[in-house]
């Protein structure tokens, strides 16, 4: 089993109090985020728009992790 992803807690962290949920932070995680902006750099190496998004997807996050890694999240 592998160690958990340590995904740099919330990007734009917005606290929540929910009477029936408790209270927390909600929003994308900082590894979503950077996984996001690394899409907008990547997805001029597919030819269509539907192929191998898959491949892209796990690119984008190995791309992410490494930036979390940079940032000694990792």
């Amino acid at each position: 089993m592998s160690a958990p992803i340590n995904d740099g807690g919330p990007a734009f962290p917005t606290l929540f109090i929910e009477p029936d949920y408790g209270s927390g932070y909600a929003g994308m995680t900082l590894r979503d985020y950077f996984a996001a902006a690394a899409l907008k750099g990547q997805a001029h190496r597919l030819a269509s728009p539907y192929e191998h998004r898959d491949i892209l997807a796990a690119d984008c996050y190995a791309i992410a992790d490494a930036m979390l890694k940079a940032r000694g999240c990792k």
